[in-house]
């Protein structure tokens, strides 16, 4: 592989979760991992970490 072919990705702007329960997996990445859960009424719950999140 040649050193140009391994940055096909500078970054990942965010990404989405398809879960079975958002209580439990919200209460996991908090108590595990330390995100902060962010609820508002117009956008899905997201889990914050830093200056990232996922939803």
């Amino acid at each position: 592989m040649r050193e140009d072919e391994l940055e096909m990705i500078a970054g990942i702007d965010h990404f989405v979760l398809t879960v079975a329960s958002l209580e439990v997996t919200c209460e996991f990445y908090q108590r595990v991992l330390g995100f902060e859960r962010i609820d508002a009424a117009d956008r899905p719950t997201a889990l914050a970490f830093g200056s990232h999140k996922i939803n």
